[in-house]
């Protein structure tokens, strides 16, 4: 009866623990997708990283940190690339990185929400990262996606008008759990 008692105290008094999970930045990527000069523009950011703690057995102690190297991002056209890492734009020379910490993860009917914070030039902003996610073995894959509207974090200027006003920011996550 003693030994009963020390192991359900045991187990009762030990915390769960979080799963881990080391991201594969080969096999994934932060992508974008905006409009500019009359024409959908798609790019990505070559250099990200991101710490990833969940169990979707239990979202307590699940979190998300993610940043991302704003100088690496690139569209393929010159004249839309020296806009948006000028100054007036992602301003990579003062603001290096871009991130997003999350404060809470919650399992909802499409996938899962993770509510946190977006970290755009020193502008900190509410965002609902919703995401899909599929585990087999020690393999996940992720898959979500959100949108910016760049005033509200002071990129662009008044000569900017309408480009880029929205950018769809279109995540693929790969990981292997550890």
């Amino acid at each position: 009866m003693l030994r009963s008692l020390i192991a359900a105290a045991l187990l009762f008094a030990s915390p769960a623990v979080a799963q881990e999970w080391t991201v594969d930045t080969e096999a994934s990527s932060v992508a974008f997708v905006t409009q500019a000069f009359g024409a959908e523009v798609e790019g990505q950011f070559e250099n990200w990283t991101a710490t990833i703690t969940l169990d979707p057995a239990d979202l307590t102690g699940a979190s998300i940190h993610a940043e991302i190297t704003t100088a690496s991002g690139t569209t393929g056209s010159s004249q839309i690339d020296e806009s948006m890492l000028s100054e007036e734009g992602l301003a990579p020379e003062t603001h290096t990185l871009a991130s997003f910490v999350s404060s809470d993860i919650r399992a909802v009917a499409t996938g899962y929400e993770a509510h946190g914070t977006l970290s755009i030039r020193g502008v900190e902003q509410p965002l609902v990262l919703a995401f899909t996610l599929t585990i087999t073995g020690d393999n996940a894959v992720a898959d979500g996606e959100f949108v910016v509207a760049r005033t509200e974090f002071g990129v662009g200027n008044e000569g900017w008008g309408d480009t880029a006003a929205e950018v769809r920011v279109v995540l693929h996550v790969e990981a292997m759990r550890h």
